[in-house]
């Protein structure tokens, strides 16, 4: 009996200095882990935490070792992960754009027949390829790899795409520049690929050729077509940015083509071509299907 309540009381203990080394995690480090790393006073803490600098925050952990430390985050799933960014939109009327989006993904999902909704954006890639990690022999005295590099100049040229929220097909055009003729001449190849929606939202960023007078009048020649604004600065609301962060990914960043433009754009339309008829894979790789904002938004229309 007394062992049995020896271990229940030790069971008690280690979960009582869990619980406080989790909820000390939960905020930044302070004086104590200033003091362990031997800083003056009048210097900040350090900003992240280190297996030093928790032991002497938490008065539970005094009496562990390093390694006890470290044992002791590995039981609690605790581990090192890279710091990932605060996104924040700075616009005064962010939920009310974000409500209206909302709206008419509903829409889109309840009456498929009558109404389509596009993700628009445009991206722009280069001649030379960007820099990016490969496995390759190590060859002696050389420490990295130079990135093939060809041609005079560096060229660009610039993609300009809508995203169809429900089905995955991708529409794009592509020119050395994107400017309001491409935009509106966009808008209206959008408007002959769904002849028989009676409304296609296009939702696209606050983007300076978006406001020009001429893209403007665009779209009133083309009636169908609604704009949806979406929050300044919010680039999570936009799902097609994840399928350019894809086409980068996997064939811009340190591609062999710098000596063959013609061959590398061809390259990225055969990728963006396999869309052409829809992708279910397309949208859980972008979030429009699975545990994200927009996919529950969708998934309970």
């Amino acid at each position: 009996m007394a062992a049995t309540a020896g271990a229940g009381f030790d069971r008690e203990v280690r979960s009582d200095r869990e619980q406080t080394v989790g909820e000390r995690l939960h905020q930044p480090p302070g004086a104590e882990a200033r003091e362990e790393l031997g800083l003056a006073p009048p210097s900040a803490p350090p900003s992240r935490w280190s297996l030093r600098t928790l032991r002497a925050s938490v008065a539970t952990l005094a009496d562990y070792s390093l390694s006890g430390v470290w044992r002791l985050l590995q039981r609690l799933h605790v581990q090192r992960r890279r710091l990932r960014d605060h996104l924040y939109s700075p616009d005064p009327d962010y939920s009310t754009k974000v409500a209206h989006l909302e709206r008419c993904l509903r829409e889109a999902v309840r009456w498929p027949q009558d109404v389509v909704l596009l993700f628009l954006d445009e991206m722009g890639y280069y001649r030379w390829p960007g820099g990016a990690s490969d496995w390759m022999l190590a060859a002696p005295g050389v420490s990295a790899c130079a990135l093939h590099k060809a041609g005079s100049t560096n060229r660009q040229q610039r993609v300009i795409g809508a995203l169809n929220a429900c089905t995955g097909q991708v529409e794009y055009l592509d020119n050395y520049l994107v400017g309001r003729q491409q935009v509106s001449a966009f808008y209206r190849r959008l408007d002959h690929v769904y002849p028989l929606a009676r409304r296609i939202y296009v939702v696209q960023d606050h983007w300076s050729i978006h406001h020009h007078d001429d893209v403007l009048a665009a779209l009133r020649q083309a009636p169908r077509l609604e704009p949806v604004w979406l929050p300044t600065d919010a680039p999570w609301l936009n799902p097609i940015e994840k399928l350019w962060h894809w086409l980068r990914r996997d064939l811009l960043k340190g591609h062999r083509f710098a000596d063959d433009w013609p061959q590398l754009r061809q390259q990225v339309n055969t990728f963006l071509d396999q869309f052409a008829h829809g992708s279910p894979a397309l949208l859980r790789s972008v979030g429009l299907v699975g545990d994200g904002h927009l996919a529950y938004v969708l998934r309970s229309a």
